[in-house]
């Protein structure tokens, strides 16, 4: 029998493709015919079958590590603008943290001035600290 009927009736019986066959041994597997020689050389090794071919994730893995390096984040890699990227909440609470850091370094001289700046920050009255410096500064000029 010739190699490739026999290598596609091995790929029938051992329901694999023809590529992953491999005959090692060509004169015995030339006198096979049947099907149940074709079992007796699997069994004696002469005809092998290959293993099957996965997707390499070699790849993956480098992309993945330089990720969390913090590469691979250029403006190419981008969709949307900076507010779109980053969430409302997460740039309130930049902008209030910051806010109330500044007003705790400045502290009013009462208490309820104090209490009162604090609840503005809180609603979002200053659009930043620079904003919210003038606002003290104007305050302590009144008094």
């Amino acid at each position: 029998m010739k190699l490739d009927q026999l290598k596609a009736l091995a790929s029938r019986t051992k329901k694999v493709g023809k590529n992953r066959i491999e005959i090692t041994d060509e004169e015995a597997a030339a006198e096979a015919i049947t099907r149940e020689d074709v079992r007796e050389l699997l069994k004696n090794k002469q005809i092998k079958i290959k293993k099957k071919q996965g997707v390499s994730t070699a790849r993956a893995k480098i992309k993945k590590i330089k990720q969390q390096k913090g590469q691979r984040r250029g403006p190419g890699k981008r969709k949307g603008t900076r507010k779109t990227r980053t969430k409302k909440k997460e740039t309130w609470m930049k902008k209030v943290r910051a806010q109330r850091k500044k007003l705790k370094e400045e502290q009013l001289a009462s208490p309820e001035d104090y209490r009162k700046t604090y609840r503005m920050v809180k609603a979002g009255y200053f659009k930043d600290v620079k904003h919210l410096t003038a606002y003290i500064k104007a305050k302590r000029g009144k008094q």
